[in-house]
């Protein structure tokens, strides 16, 4: 991007987690914003005012607003989904028509207009494949669609499948980023991330819950640094028509996560193992370990995760501190 040129982002789900980061650095250089958000998970207490920044209270779903405010921008970025395990096991309907429908209303408008889309992905495309580290030709390995966390990997799969096919047919620029856990401060503990309910059950000194046995291991990249990569594809010609896993290659056991969230929070809870039955539903089925193999994103971009586990989870927990500082401390007049 030149020094004289302003892109126009209109970013879907821009006021969540990733989206309000995202929305920071875009703004920090320069760039303008116009988010579409209907506030189901994200906050407007993510934003800050800035003059380039403009919010929109909708939906995805509304056809006639997603054509007019893809008509008005320059790149459009797909955040807007239904996401976290909690909310797809819960509200699987919502979930399936927000994260097909929806990005199928999106991809169109961008086609019509000739725009620059990047659409978020997830890694749970990969379904049980806990092969490691997965590169983005992996094979999919799922259960029956009977079992609704295989439904919203189907559902996520319709969204790239989809781009794919209006990249190659219809020569619509996309760029597809499968994002694995993602996390820091701003990042709810509702629907089921694991990081910020550990976070606050220590803080509350409440036991820390680990589902299954804990031996379950996950990646956890650091937003800012998520936000690095996305920046890079999206300023890079050569990234279009292809797919990007975005995340930290740094494995830990949920049970080890558990134990390092206690002892940095110097909480005297204990720490619970909950069957994932009763957890969840039964019959739920999880991955033994999930890792991404990044080299594609690192070779095009040169990107690197900075920050390490730690450095998170020190973030997440003075953040998480902050939050809950109003309610334990009133200050009286």
């Amino acid at each position: 991007m030149s020094g004289t040129s302003k892109t126009n982002y209109l970013i879907t789900g821009g006021s969540g987690f990733i989206g309000s980061y995202l929305t920071d650095a875009l703004l920090a250089r320069g760039d303008s914003v116009v988010i579409l958000d209907n506030l189901s998970t994200g906050r407007l207490a993510n934003l800050r005012p800035h003059p380039d920044l403009r919010f929109i209270h909708g939906s995805v779903l509304d056809e006639l607003m997603v054509d007019e405010l893809v008509h008005q921008c320059d790149v459009v970025v797909h955040l807007a989904a239904a996401v976290g395990v909690k909310l797809i096991v819960e509200q699987p309907l919502r979930c399936l028509t927000t994260n097909i429908r929806g990005s199928e209303i999106v991809i169109e408008a961008a086609h019509r207009y000739r725009k620059k889309i990047l659409i978020t992905s997830t890694s749970e495309i990969y379904g049980k494949n806990s092969s490691g580290p997965l590169g983005e030709d992996a094979d999919r390995v799922l259960g029956s669609p009977a079992v609704v966390r295989w439904a919203y990997s189907t559902a996520k799969a319709v969204d790239e499948i989809l781009a794919n096919a209006y990249h190659k047919e219809r020569g619509l620029p996309t760029i597809i980023v499968r994002l694995f856990n993602t996390v820091g401060p701003r990042q709810s503990p509702a629907y089921g991330m694991v990081i910020p309910r550990l976070v606050q059950q220590a803080l509350c000194d409440a036991p820390l819950t680990v589902f299954g046995d804990g031996t379950q291991t996950r990646c956890f990249a650091h937003v800012a640094d998520v936000v690095d990569a996305l920046l890079r594809l999206l300023d890079h010609e050569t990234a279009i028509g292809h797919t990007f896993n975005i995340g930290s290659a740094d494995e830990v056991s949920i049970l080890e996560l558990a134990k390092s969230i206690v002892e940095l929070t110097g909480s005297t809870a204990g720490i619970n193992l909950i069957p994932y039955s009763e957890a969840y539903v039964a019959g739920f089925e999880d991955m033994a370990r999930r890792v991404p193999d990044t080299t594609k994103l690192r070779m095009l971009t040169g990107w690197e995760p900075r920050r390490t586990l730690d450095d998170i989870l020190m973030e997440t927990i003075a953040h998480a501190r902050r939050e809950m500082a109003p309610a334990e401390n009133p200050v009286h007049t």
